[in-house]
């Protein structure tokens, strides 16, 4: 059970990761040339939705680390014994 424990402080930097990129990203990029109308489109109004996804990818994460640390105890309980 270790090794999740691992990969789940492994994934927290990469969730705090993604919050500043969609944060960051609504913004324009200075300097960058539109070679038409198309690359002119932005995600900009869909903010909320990347925003909505890291949401539910933080509470799935804390969700999978109390399931190893409810699953630990019952380790440790049962070798207890």
């Amino acid at each position: 059970m270790p090794r999740l424990h691992k990969v789940i402080r492994g994934l927290i930097p990469v969730v705090l990761l993604a919050v500043v990129v969609v944060v960051g990203g609504a913004q324009e990029i200075p300097g960058l040339e539109s070679p038409g109308a198309r690359a002119q489109q932005s995600l900009r109004a869909y903010w909320h939705v990347f925003a909505a996804y890291t949401i539910v990818i933080v509470v799935v994460m804390a969700w999978l680390g109390s399931i190893a640390k409810r699953l630990r105890d019952v380790e440790a309980r049962l070798g207890s014994e």
